[in-house]
């Protein structure tokens, strides 16, 4: 990040929520990168964190990161480039 970004979003001021919010707000957004749009955000990062508990069941640190692994692109919803 550059110096006025961290700035910006350093104090995580911009606006608070919990990851439930976090991950309802991937909803609002059409991803450029993902080609298919029939599915909310939301379910693509649930499927995801699925996918690694089948996988990987005793990892639990992976299944949560297969949840969160999308979370910042929830900054194009406030302004930055995708």
């Amino acid at each position: 990040p550059t110096v006025s970004q961290s700035a910006q979003y350093g104090t995580c001021s911009l606006r608070k929520m919990s990851v439930m919010e976090a991950l309802e707000l991937l909803d609002e957004l059409v991803d450029e990168s993902d080609p298919d749009v029939d599915f909310p955000n939301s379910f693509h990062a649930y499927q995801t964190a699925e996918g690694i508990r089948r996988a990987h069941p005793d990892k639990d640190w992976f299944h949560l990161v297969g949840l969160l692994h999308d979370l910042g692109k929830v900054l194009a919803l406030f302004g930055e480039p995708q």
